[in-house]
Formats: C-alpha cells, sequence, structure tokens
C-alpha cells in the first residue's frame, strides 16, 4: 500500500505539524521550520582529552615474574571451559582428547615466555640438550610458572625405559572439580597433560603426555602425567652419554 506522505512511524513530524511549520516559517514556503541548534556539550565545554588506558602489551614482561591470578577467577574460567566443551564431544576420550589440545596452546606460550626470560635476565642462558635436566625444569620451572609452585614428585617407570611420571598430589585445576560417577574416568588434568607435552616438544623431546588418575587415602585427588617419550629421544640419549 502506497502513502502520498511518509508513513507517521517513520516521520520525524507528522502531518499536522508539517502544515504549523509550513505557516509559521516566514518565507510561508513548505520548508520545514527548524530552531537554532543549541551549542554541543563538547563546542562549549572543550573536547575531552582520550582516557590513557595502560595497554598491555606495553607491560614489562620481567616485572610480571611474580604475579598471581585469582585462584577464584582461574577456577572459574577453567570450569567454564569444562563445560563449553563438554556439550561438543560424544564421550570421555573425546572431552580429554579436547582438554589436552587446548593446554597444548598454553604450553607452547608458557615456554616462549620462560626462554624469553631466561635469554633477558642471564648472560649466558643455557638450553637443556639431555632427558633428566628437562624432565627436572618441567618438574620445578614449569609448574612454578603454570601453578605457583613445583610438582611433588618425578619417576621413572621401571616397566618401559621410555616413560617417565611427574606426581602432583593435589593438582590445583581439580580442587573445585566434581566428576559426576558416570564420568568417574574423566581426568580434567588432561589440560595439565597437553602443557606438558608442549613443552617438552618445543624443548626437542617429542612425546606423547597423558593424565591418570591415583589417588591414595591421604591425597584423593593425586594425579600421574604420564610422558611417553618417542624413540629418537632415547637414541640421542646414547649418543650423548
Amino acid at each position: 500500500m502506497a502513502y502520498t506522505q511518509p508513513h507517521p512511524r517513520f516521520s520525524v513530524l507528522s502531518a499536522s505539524s508539517l502544515s504549523s511549520a509550513e505557516h509559521l516559517s516566514p518565507t510561508g514556503s513548505s520548508a520545514r521550520f527548524s530552531l537554532p541548534s543549541a551549542p554541543s556539550i563538547n563546542t562549549a565545554l572543550g573536547t575531552p582529552k582520550p582516557i590513557s588506558r595502560p595497554n598491555i602489551y606495553d607491560r614489562n614482561l620481567n616485572k610480571t615474574r611474580t604475579t598471581e591470578v585469582s585462584a577464584s577467577a582461574f577456577t572459574f574460567l577453567f570450569s567454564e571451559v569444562v563445560q563449553y566443551t563438554q556439550k561438543r564431544v560424544s564421550g570421555i576420550n573425546d572431552l580429554e582428547r579436547r582438554l589436552n589440545t587446548l593446554g597444548y596452546r598454553i604450553g607452547t606460550r608458557v615456554l616462549e615466555l620462560m626462554v624469553w626470560r631466561a635469554e633477558s635476565s642471564s648472560k649466558a642462558p643455557k638450553r637443556e640438550i639431555r632427558l633428566l635436566p628437562a624432565l627436572m625444569s618441567v618438574h620445578t620451572q614449569v609448574w612454578r610458572a603454570v601453578f605457583g609452585r613445583p610438582a611433588d614428585a618425578i619417576e621413572k617407570s621401571v616397566e618401559n625405559e621410555d616413560e617417565y611420571m611427574i606426581i602432583d598430589n593435589d593438582p590445583p585445576i581439580e580442587r573445585h572439580i566434581s566428576v559426576p560417577r558416570d564420568m568417574n574416568q574423566l581426568s580434567c588434568s588432561s589440560f595439565t597433560a597437553g602443557v606438558v607435552e608442549a613443552v617438552f616438544d618445543g624443548l626437542g623431546f617429542p612425546a606423547r603426555v597423558t593424565a591418570h588418575h591415583t589417588p591414595v587415602q591421604q591425597y584423593p585427588s593425586r594425579t600421574t602425567i604420564l610422558i611417553k617419550l618417542e624413540k629418537s629421544v632415547l637414541e640421542r640419549e646414547e649418543v650423548l652419554k
């Protein structure tokens, strides 16, 4: 349906106001009557200066070495990550795989930050090329960088020479997680396993890292991070002996 005049819902002035505007116009033309515009606030008070906010990319990375993140904020964020991922998977294995992938992305950034800090604060930075020093670095320095404290123990498998274990008696990411009974095999520490796997890959020790619940009476949430090294790593260790 066509309108000879603009539709009243979309017109600023109605037909009656248009006629009033024509009547009030000193020229008697059909132009709309307009009032002189009031000065804007910016004109009257001056243009306000933009607020300068600190840029996170301008912060000195060495000064934030000892900063801590709120445990409540971290727990809330991680719980939302788990819930978001859980709605998009088909089973426990798929959920652990996705958590491992997310942790791997974090691990690459953790290693990059740690290497940068070591090179900027030391005149002779050292890169670990032997397996045991690399394991101790992950057990101590990486755990402290991510969780604020070192892991509780590191062990070597007595059955397979290519397997090592990092033990955390009280994993921070699982302190406030309640796993349903039908998902009792789920280990949210797969996220931590992804971080460890990324660090080992970045250091030149390719491995497959998984997380397993190994509870004891004193530590019901005790978790073992199992590191299964590739054959090339063991062969290189034999050459360097």
